[in-house]
Order: C-alpha cells, then structure tokens, then sequence
C-alpha cells in the first residue's frame, strides 16, 4: 500500500491517482490523524452548511416559522431537485411570505433527471426551486424576515445574515474572521476558506454538540444534527453518498459533502470530526477516501460496509452499463 490516496483503475492497470489532504480531530478540536497536509487552506463549501444554519435557530426564526427536522435538515442541503426537495423549499417560502422568485440562488438543472425531463414535457423553465441550495436560501431567508431585514441582497457579504454566519463559524471554530478568506460559491453567497483541520473540529462538534461551551451554538447544532439524522433524505436524496451513509449508520454519523472534492463526516459515538479534500477536486474519490477512513478508524461494520459497498470500491461502468475499472483507496492514515 502506498500513500497516494485514491487509485483509479481500468481493469487491472492504474489510470489516474486522485492525492488527498485528511484531518480527524477529537472534540476538543486536537488533531488526531491526518493525511497529506491536515492544514492545508481549502474552500469548505457546501460541506459548511450545517454550521451555517446555526443562525437559523439561534435567531430563533426557525421556530417562529414552525422549521420542522426535515425543513432544518433541507436548510443544510444540497439537494438532488426532487420533488420532496421542491415542494418543501416553496412551503417554507409560503410560510415566510415569499415566492421563489425571492431566491436568490440561481438555478441549474437538477441531479433528479426525472424531475428535469417531467419540466421539459411541461414546457416550462428552471426556476430557483430547482438548485441544490435552495433550502439553505430558504433558511438565509428566515432569519432576515424574522429580525426585520431587508431581502433583496441577504445573499452579499455586506448583509446581516452573511455577517452572523461569519461570526458565529469564526466564534464556534475559534478561528478569526480576519484569517477567513472569502470567495463567492456556486448558489452566490459567500464560501469560506480555512485549514482543512479546523472544518473537521466543525464535525466534531456537530457530532459532539456538548463539547461546545457555547450553549446556544451547542443547542442549534444538537438540534441541526438530529434533524440531518432523521431526515437524510433532505440533505442530498436519492442515490447519494450523504443520505446512504446516514442511513445506514442509523444515527452515528453525519455527513455532507462540499463541492471540488470536499467530504466531511462526525462520529455520533466518539466525537470525532473528520473532512477531507482531494487535491484535483474530484468527489468520486471523497467519498471512497470517506468510506476507507471510517474502516481505518473501526467506524462502523461488515454489515454497514456491505449496505455501502459501491462507495467503498466505486465501480466505473462503461455506456453498455459494464464494469471497467474500479476507484479504490491507497492509503493509511497517519497518526499524530
């Protein structure tokens, strides 16, 4: 075994070699393995929506809005576009007054295919509904109407609701706002950038919420974590790394997936938060190199491995739907 990180294989031969930067921290935010460079900066992105929707329910707008668990865990998502995805982005946004119009997201055809071809058959367009970001928009959405701000631009850096993000994820990870680098993502809001290690210490603490002193932060990320738990479905849907393994760990594990190769994940059991960054921001290789961490830290079993296994070796199939090569993880963590 080497220490590339993830192989790619066609038949027997290598192709391609996806290298990989790992962090796993404790819930006091210590590194305890790594891979790589455990702090190298990266851009979290989607992976840091649970943290993000912490100002949904410390505001308090997630209660006066009536957020229900599957409405919480839509506002850390990102979603396939189907249908239980869509239809519960525009109840929220009923709730709060406002149309899909009011999303400020952006749209793109939907992973759902089903769901895009259906809206081609309709003849009608892609509207906001549709982005896989739009339940977190939602949520961005509640907490500027619950404390009387304006919505036209909730999206900018300049905005209350970006600037509670930014200091609540600089308080929680005890990492000032001044070392966060700011980049626009994909949906249009503002994506933050910091050391691999310290995203992990943010899973850790989803996963461990009593290890934070903060006891509003503690209480929001207790309730974030239980509602991705309950309604997995909701953070990513069908066919997906995030729903799957959430599933079938049965409450131990929370997972979400971030975009250009990011992969983060808590341990329920040990506190343990872990994020992952492939160096050519492929998420193919994210989520195997996920699947290979959890077996090397004796996360999970033969039982939970086996209902998981196409991401433990992800086959790759040709256009006759055949198997031609697998990705499979070369690697072993290193211990600190």
């Amino acid at each position: 075994m080497n220490h590339a990180g993830i192989n790619v294989y066609r038949g027997d031969y290598i192709e391609s070699v996806h290298r990989l930067h790992i962090a796993v921290v404790n819930n006091k935010g210590e590194l305890i393995y790594y891979l790589g460079d455990p702090k190298r900066i990266f851009f979290a992105r989607s992976s840091m929506k649970p943290l993000q929707a912490i100002t949904l329910i410390e505001t308090g707008a997630g209660q006066a809005f009536s957020f229900d668990k599957a409405d919480i865990s839509l506002a850390c998502a990102s979603h396939n576009g189907e249908k239980i995805h869509r239809s519960r982005v525009l109840a929220i946004l009923d709730r709060l007054g406002l149309t899909k119009d009011d999303l400020q997201c952006g749209t793109h055809i939907p992973r759902d295919i089903e769901s895009y071809k259906d809206l081609i058959k309709s003849g009608q367009e892609l509207t906001p509904e549709f982005c896989n970001c739009s339940g977190k928009h939602a949520g961005m959405l509640a907490t500027a109407i619950h404390l009387g701000e304006e919505i036209e631009n909730y999206y900018l850096l300049n905005h209350p609701v970006q600037q509670r993000i930014l200091d609540i994820i600089s308080e929680l990870l005890d990492f000032s706002k001044e070392k966060i680098n700011i980049g626009i993502d994909g949906c249009g809001v503002p994506v933050h950038m910091m050391p691999i290690n310290i995203a992990a210490k943010g899973f850790a603490y989803l996963a461990d919420p009593y290890a934070v002193t903060n006891q509003s932060y503690s209480k929001a990320l207790k309730i974030i974590r239980d509602s991705m738990i309950a309604h997995p479905e909701m953070v990513a849907g069908k066919n997906r790394f995030n729903t799957d393994v959430m599933k079938a760990f049965k409450g131990r594990i929370v997972s979400k997936s971030g975009a250009e190769g990011v992969q983060c994940a808590g341990d329920v059991e040990r506190g343990i938060g872990i994020a992952i960054k492939t160096e050519d921001g492929n998420g193919r290789a994210a989520i195997v190199a996920m699947m290979e961490v959890f077996k090397q830290l004796g996360i999970g079993n033969d039982k939970i491995y086996g209902e998981l296994e196409e991401y433990i070796e992800k086959p790759i199939k040709n256009h006759r739907n055949e198997i031609i090569g697998t990705i499979r993880p070369s690697f072993e963590l290193l211990k600190v």
